[in-house]
């Protein structure tokens, strides 16, 4: 019985084991549910690997097209060329009368100066990138929390809004006087001038004795040039007692009138003696219409004609006077929040180093500011304005001062007006008389006629002389621009200009305010020569004035 129960065990287990195909189909599903599990992660980076390979290769293919095409192009180009020099003629050289005259003409228009061409103001194209009318909107921001500053510290003093802009209306007092006065000005500087150079022309080729009566004439238009346009207005202004704007007004147009009228003649002169010798040509004598023209167009340098826009677009003008406007009192905010409060009681101070020192670093932002607002407000806003509405083709007013690596390229291009009138009036033409011998002594001249003229303007405004502009600019100014000269290059150049920069405004903000405070504080009834040349900040030591301008000035 053992036996035969162990042989049917034995069978049972050789038998197929028998399934319902539902349990097939389940076990199946079963089976590929737990391999995708399991390999859901290998496959997703095969996917991935394959990816990355076919990106890989169409990156081959590409470089390997672009390849081909140049290959192509380079051969095809070649083959022009080739093909081009087989089809031009043998050259002819000129003669040599031929080549001397090429040679003059090439010599007389690298002589002729300045060359105008219609073309945008550099801010004007920056601008219409989003990234630099960022920073236009940053000032426009500062401006709005100098503002909300002032107004909410007014009202916790006053009580009230105090809106009056009293600063302001102090600075630009006596504006009818001013205007008078510009009125005399500038019709001396129309008539005077134009007047002499046409009688002078129109006598000029039939006078006996031409440079006696050249000499003579010459003698008058000096005489105006000092007297008429430097000694009178320069009186006017001193004998009224005219506010600090208004004195700016007369002098930086007396200034620019002065600059004007000498350019005309130095560039009307040379053609009236080459029509003179040259017997087939008429005697060219500027028209009055053009040296009007001249008179208000944003240049210094005379020329009958210059490049015209087709039209004007007058929302271009209001805009840029609208922000001439805006910069003005920026300007005013910037004094009575950063200026005023610093140096309205430090005149009554004893001489401190570390107070000296603290004050000229104080000074940096406000004078940084002043220094930004003076060049958008007149560089750029003030001469588009006018070009605008002259059609004055020639906006380069300036260049890209900021990326300068060196104070000589600075200087060329901080003012481009000014540069080029020194340059061709006062570098080239010194320079044509000591016949190109001193280099260095034509800049020197340069250096000491614009840093007496810039510090002429700061005294007369003020009322005082501190020669502390002039003495940076011959002194720091002159060794600048023989260290930082245009050979250096690179970031670490351009930051130390601009660290120099910061630097020489909080001088200047920091020493003419105290001076300033000093005149008001401590005067002197009957002052003497020494009392005038004499800074008066170096022994004053009085009590602030408790009348004044609104306590503000």
């Amino acid at each position: 019985m053992a036996s035969k129960a162990e042989l049917d065990l034995q069978n049972r287990k050789k038998l197929p084991i028998l399934t319902s195909p539902d349990q097939d189909t389940m076990g199946e599903r079963g089976i590929r549910d737990r391999h995708v599990t399991a390999n859901g992660k290998m496959e997703v980076e095969q996917i991935i690997s394959r990816k990355l390979h076919l990106k890989q290769a169409a990156e081959h293919l590409k470089s390997d097209l672009m390849k081909q095409l140049d290959c192509h192009v380079n051969d095809f180009m070649d083959c022009l060329i080739e093909e081009s020099g087989c089809l031009e003629p043998a050259p002819v050289l000129p003669s040599d009368k031929e080549s001397r005259k090429l040679s003059k003409q090439s010599r007389t228009a690298a002589s002729q100066g300045k060359v105008f061409v219609c073309r945008r103001s550099l801010l004007d194209e920056l601008f219409e990138v989003n990234h630099i009318r960022t920073i236009y909107h940053m000032f426009i921001a500062l401006l709005v929390l100098f503002i909300l500053s002032t107004l909410v510290v007014d009202f916790i003093d006053e009580g009230r809004l105090v809106l009056d802009f009293d600063l302001l209306v102090f600075a630009f007092g006596q504006l009818p006087l001013v205007v008078c006065t510009w009125l005399c000005m500038f019709v001396s500087v129309l008539v005077v001038p134009y007047s002499l150079l046409h009688l002078w022309a129109s006598r000029y080729p039939t006078c006996r004795h031409p440079g006696l009566w050249s000499g003579l004439l010459g003698c008058l238009f000096l005489l105006h040039q000092v007297l008429g346009l430097g000694f009178l207005p320069a009186t006017v202004v001193l004998r009224n007692g005219l506010p600090p704007a208004s004195r700016f007004i007369i002098i930086m147009e007396q200034v620019r009138l002065v600059m004007k009228a000498h350019s005309f003649v130095r560039e009307s002169v040379p053609r009236v003696l080459a029509a003179q010798k040259d017997k087939n040509h008429a005697l060219a004598i500027p028209q009055l219409s053009q040296y009007l023209y001249f008179l208000f167009a944003p240049t210094l340098i005379y020329r009958d004609n210059y490049p015209r826009n087709p039209y004007i677009r007058w929302s271009y003008v209001a805009t840029k006077f609208s922000q001439v406007l805006g910069c003005l009192f920026y300007a005013y905010y910037v004094f009575v929040r950063l200026c005023i409060p610093q140096f309205r009681n430090i005149s009554t101070q004893i001489f401190d180093p570390r107070a000296m020192v603290l004050c000229i670093f104080n000074s940096i932002l406000p004078g940084v500011l002043v220094l930004f607002l003076a060049f958008f407000a007149f560089l750029h806003c003030w001469l588009n304005a006018f070009a605008e509405m002259l059609r004055f083709g020639d906006r380069m007013f300036y260049k890209d001062w900021w990326n300068s690596t060196s104070f000589a390229n600075y200087y060329r291009t901080w003012n481009v007006v000014v540069h080029d009138w020194l340059y061709y009036y006062a570098y080239r033409d010194f320079l044509w008389l000591t016949e190109k011998r001193f280099r260095t002594g034509a800049m020197l001249f340069v250096f000491t006629v614009s840093a007496g003229v810039h510090e002429y303007i700061l005294a007369i405004c003020f009322g005082f002389f501190y020669p502390v502009l002039f003495c940076l600019f011959m002194c720091f100014g002159m060794m600048f621009n023989f260290i930082l000269h245009d050979r250096r290059k690179g970031p670490i150049w351009n930051i130390i200009m601009w660290t120099s920069l910061f630097l020489g405004q909080g001088v200047i903000i920091c020493l003419y305010s105290q001076e300033w405070y000093a005149q008001q504080y401590c005067p002197i009834q009957q002052p003497n020569v020494l009392d005038l040349l004499r800074p008066r900040s170096w022994t004053c030591h009085g009590t602030a004035p408790h009348a004044g301008h609104s306590g503000r000035s």
